[in-house]
C-alpha cells in the first residue's frame, strides 16, 4: 500500500463516489477503482459497499479512513515543506470560499496575486462557511474564509470585513417603507435562508429565538441571488449582509435596517495553528492581509 493509493481512497470516501474522486484527482475512474481494489486485496477486506453508482464505507473502510487521513495530511505537510525548499515561490494553494464571498472580495486579489506570482496555482473550493471551516480543520484546505467567530485555539485568524445583516422585503410589503425594524417584529413572517451548511443559517435562527420566536423557514438556498429573487417574487423575507444588499434591484426589493438587535456579519481568513503552511500559502496570507484591510 502506498501514499497514492491512500490519497485515492480518502478522496473517494470524502465524495462517496469513484467518478467524482477521479474528476477531483484528474485521473480516470478505472484507475481509482483499480487502486482501491488493490488496497482491499492487500487488507483482505472490502472498504466500500458498492450500490449501483453510489458507494459508502464499510466498517473496515471507516477504520482505514481514520488512519489514512492523518497519513495523507502528514505526507502533504512533508511534501509542502520540501516543495518550499526546492521551489521557493512556486507552489499550490487550496482555498475555501463561501459563494457570496468569492465574487465580492476576491477576484481582484487573486488577479493581482497571480500577476506577482505566476508560478503559484490557486484552487478555489466554494462551500458554506461551516464546511470550509471543517475542511481547513481536517487539512483538505490550506486556507478558508469563514464567518467569525471560530475557535482561535485551533485557527489563526485575521478579520477583513465587519458589517451587519439587513432586512430584505418585497416591494409593497407592509415593512417596505420603514426606515428600521426590530427583529421581534418579524415573528409572523416567512423566511428565506441559506442552507444549513452556511453559518448565516444558524446565526439568523439563533437571533430569532433570542428575540422570542422560531422563524418560519419556507425556502433554503446556497445562492444569495436566488434568495433575493425569491424575496422579489413575494415568497418570503431574508436577512443578508450589507455588501450583498448593495447589488440588489431596488425596484422589486426594499432594504430595511434591522435593529434590536443588529446581527453582525464578520468575515475572516483562517488556517490551522498546528499545521505547516507552504511558502506560497504564507505569501498569499500576507498579500491578502495587505489588500483586505478590515472595512
Amino acid at each position: 500500500m502506498d501514499i497514492r493509493q491512500l490519497q485515492y481512497f480518502v478522496e473517494a470516501a470524502r465524495l462517496n463516489s469513484f467518478s467524482k474522486a477521479a474528476k477531483s484527482l484528474y485521473i480516470t475512474q478505472p484507475t481509482v477503482s483499480k487502486m482501491i481494489r488493490q488496497i482491499e486485496e492487500e487488507l483482505g477486506a472490502d472498504l466500500f459497499y458498492r450500490e449501483g453508482k453510489s458507494i459508502r464505507l464499510t466498517d473496515a473502510g471507516e477504520i482505514l479512513l481514520a488512519k489514512a487521513q492523518n497519513i495523507v495530511v502528514s505526507f502533504q505537510s512533508l511534501s509542502s515543506e520540501l516543495d518550499s525548499l526546492r521551489k521557493l515561490k512556486q507552489g499550490h494553494i487550496r482555498i475555501g470560499l463561501p459563494p457570496m464571498v468569492g465574487s465580492n472580495f476576491f477576484p481582484s486579489v487573486i488577479g493581482r496575486f497571480h500577476r506577482k506570482y505566476p508560478d503559484v496555482t490557486i484552487r478555489l473550493y466554494e462551500d458554506g462557511a461551516k464546511k470550509v471551516e471543517n475542511d481547513v480543520d481536517t487539512g483538505f484546505l490550506d486556507i478558508g474564509v469563514v464567518v467569525l467567530p471560530v475557535d482561535e485555539a485551533r485557527f489563526h485568524v485575521f478579520s477583513f470585513v465587519r458589517e451587519r445583516l439587513e432586512l430584505l422585503v418585497p416591494a409593497g410589503h407592509r415593512l417596505a417603507d420603514r426606515s428600521s425594524v426590530p427583529l421581534a417584529e418579524l415573528k409572523d413572517e416567512e423566511f428565506v435562508l441559506f442552507r444549513e451548511d452556511f453559518a448565516l443559517h444558524d446565526r439568523v435562527i439563533t437571533e430569532c429565538v433570542k428575540s422570542g420566536f422560531q422563524p418560519m423557514v419556507v425556502y433554503e438556498s446556497s445562492q444569495w441571488d436566488l434568495i433575493a429573487r425569491m424575496v422579489a417574487a413575494g415568497l418570503g423575507i431574508a436577512l443578508l449582509p450589507q455588501t450583498i444588499c448593495r447589488d440588489m434591484d431596488r425596484s422589486r426589493i426594499s432594504i430595511v435596517t434591522l435593529t434590536e438587535p443588529e446581527i453582525p456579519w464578520q468575515l475572516g481568513m483562517i488556517w490551522r495553528r498546528d499545521r505547516y503552511l507552504s511558502f506560497a500559502a504564507r505569501e498569499w496570507i500576507s498579500f491578502a492581509r495587505d489588500l483586505l484591510k478590515e472595512r
